[in-house]
């Protein structure tokens, strides 16, 4: 069945679903990933996006994502007077980036006491968005339903702890997918969910061994 907003289009500061409101989510599900507002960002605009991204206000919606703006957020056109007043410095740039979808962008963020992230995401249309890359990481979801993003030493328990962890916790897994860099590396898995995951279960299954980062985007 489709989605009504295939239709209709995603309520959204315009021009453009797939070059403004796509952009903004980028700019803000990259921000959920990172965990917090970076101090410093680059952004690479590559194909579409950075053909006609100025026209669209491709660059003004990453940024106002990566201050925590939704797509329908009035300030997204002043984004960059925002992040100079929140101390966010950051650089847009376009780059050819090799096989990539063309309305990419790739994130760098930084920020004090946190390790850089950089993802790598597309717009699809209709203010829909696929995280492709995540830290050089080949990943795929989109962070419209409930979905926990782990990262962890590629080693063998870690899936069954992950999976333990959330019956415990009395939480249905929808779809489960695995990534690594290689065999005996970091590896990430993507783990969609029909509820909530509750806050002390995140905290518990980032204590355990061979878990790296936790980070759980919410559907609502």
């Amino acid at each position: 069945m489709g989605n009504i907003f295939d239709i209709l289009g995603p309520v959204m500061v315009g021009p453009s679903s797939s070059h403004t409101a796509g952009a903004a989510r980028i700019g803000l599900i990259s921000r959920q990933l990172f965990g917090r507002q970076p101090e410093k960002a680059r952004v690479y605009l590559h194909g579409s996006f950075a053909a006609t991204g100025k026209g669209h206000g491709t660059d003004k919606a990453l940024i106002g994502g990566l201050l925590g703006m939704k797509p329908d957020d009035m300030r997204i056109p002043y984004s960059f007077d925002v992040a100079k007043e929140e101390g966010m410095d950051f650089t847009i740039e376009s780059k050819d980036i090799k096989e990539a979808h063309p309305n990419t962008a790739q994130v760098f963020m930084e920020a004090e006491g946190v390790p850089p992230m950089w993802v790598q995401a597309y717009s699809i249309g209709g203010g829909r968005i696929r995280v492709c890359k995540l830290d050089g990481i080949d990943v795929n979801f989109s962070g419209e339903s409930n979905t926990l993003i782990i990262r962890n030493v590629d080693e063998p328990g870690r899936v069954k702890d992950v999976s333990v962890a959330l019956s415990d916790a009395e939480i249905n897994i929808a779809t489960m997918q695995l990534f690594r860099d290689k065999k005996g590396g970091v590896a990430v898995m993507v783990v969609e969910t029909d509820d909530v995951v509750p806050q002390d279960a995140i905290d518990g299954l980032a204590k355990k061994r061979g878990i790296i980062r936790v980070k759980f985007l919410s559907a609502n």
